[in-house]
């Protein structure tokens, strides 16, 4: 019996391209994919996703230090997930774009959707 060739089309996505993009993009995106694995940088940039925020607001919401959330914005920042903005002697951080809103947002409900699969 033969095995038939599964189509990307078969299942709602175009196919990407190795050629697509180049060794550079590729990189810089395992990095992103790195800084997003971290469950409380995760969970950082979900708050983020709702509403800009300054680092002690999250650190009210959160029960953690300053020093810690401004460490992983650092981290968030120096990846190119988030942006700030000062005013007056507060920093204020957002989500850069629509890209990681939307990122965030598939990878979540992927994770969902796969947990009630597998159930």
């Amino acid at each position: 019996m033969k095995a038939e060739i599964c189509e990307s089309s078969d299942h709602g996505h175009s196919p990407l391209s190795p050629s697509m993009y180049g060794s550079l993009a590729l990189e810089r995106a395992a990095r992103l994919f790195r800084a997003l694995g971290d469950e409380a940088r995760l969970s950082l940039l979900v708050r983020l996703s709702q509403r800009e925020a300054c680092v002690t607001e999250i650190a009210d919401a959160s029960g953690e230090g300053t020093s810690t959330i401004s460490q992983r914005l650092r981290l968030l920042r120096s990846e190119g997930l988030v942006k700030r903005r000062r005013e007056g002697k507060h920093l204020f951080y957002s989500l850069v774009d629509d890209h990681i809103q939307n990122l965030l947002a598939n990878a979540l409900d992927h994770s969902q959707e796969n947990h009630r699969r597998n159930l």
